[in-house]
């Protein structure tokens, strides 16, 4: 598929302030696009804002919250003039067992990851439908295969594909093109997050190659951008990721033989410390402090 130009178009990106969300905005203003950040952290969006080489504009928002995304829709159509390209890229995450997690951190992964992109395409639509736009909700790995310890975020990444699939059907014949973004373990705050609970880090280690690495940033954003400018269906950052949907039918079997195992070998480790049982990373710790102000 043909790559489009990307100068002059207007792109806004959800969870803007730091990780895949700065860096994708840094790189998309590289090639010429104007920039809306949206996130919940007002420095560091303004910081990103004010590195990029093209127009940009940062906007304060959860994107769990439908009227302030759609205040948000409506001040960046009137600043920019146009919506060409949405992505919903916001996320948390969380881990450890299910029955002992904090049941506000859970659902709190299932809002921002799936209700909080679904929110970002309503908003944004009536705009991506006026300009024949691309709307690319970011997914994960734990969309493709279940992982214990991860249940939360294996669900809301999960059904976030899901409704990204399910829009493509509704919106393909009024010009609007849908993506799918799917990531393995990616050097973010959120994966070095992840990584300072022991048993979450050692748990991870014993996935099979090539699951069990850490990939870096800037080469993943680069197949995202390159996604975005072929406005693709499916966007890999990780080479192998595309190889993992011909056999993801097989995968909650073998997830089920082999996690049992894997769990009695941590068991003794979980009941000594247990996990970090709220969201992680420094986004996570922006989400927890948002709401702790509102």
């Amino acid at each position: 598929m043909s790559r489009r130009n990307l100068d002059g178009q207007v792109v806004v990106v959800t969870g803007a302030a730091r990780g895949i969300g700065a860096l994708l905005a840094r790189k998309l203003a590289a090639r010429g696009a104007k920039l809306a950040l949206v996130g919940l952290e007002p420095e560091e969006l303004q910081h990103v804002s004010a590195s990029l080489a093209t127009e940009s504009a940062w906007w304060h928002a959860d994107v769990t919250d439908p009227e302030a995304m759609a205040r948000v829709a409506g001040e960046v159509t009137e600043r920019f003039g146009t919506v060409d390209v949405t992505v919903a890229n916001a996320g948390v995450a969380s881990g450890g067992p299910f029955m002992e997690s904090d049941p506000a951190a859970w659902r709190r992964v299932i809002e921002v990851n799936l209700i909080g992109g679904a929110v970002t395409g309503r908003a944004f639509l009536p705009a991506l439908v006026a300009s024949r736009g691309y709307f690319l909700q970011v997914a994960s790995l734990a969309a493709i295969t279940p992982a214990p310890m991860m249940s939360a975020y294996c669900a809301s990444k999960s059904g976030a594909e899901a409704f990204a699939h399910s829009l493509r059907a509704e919106v393909a014949h009024r010009g609007v093109r849908v993506g799918v973004g799917y990531l393995s373990w990616t050097d973010t705050d959120m994966v070095r997050g992840a990584d300072e609970d022991d048993v979450m880090r050692d748990l991870r280690k014993r996935l099979p190659w090539p699951s069990n690495k850490t990939y870096p940033l800037e080469p993943a954003v680069d197949r995202i951008v390159a996604g975005i400018e072929r406005r693709s269906a499916h966007v890999y950052a990780q080479w192998w990721l595309r190889g993992m949907q011909g056999i993801r039918g097989y995968l909650p079997s073998l997830i089920g033989t082999v996690g049992p195992r894997e769990m009695r070998r941590f068991e003794p480790r979980l009941r000594a410390g247990g996990t970090h049982r709220g969201l992680v990373g420094a986004g996570g710790e922006a989400d927890e402090k948002s709401r702790q102000e509102r």
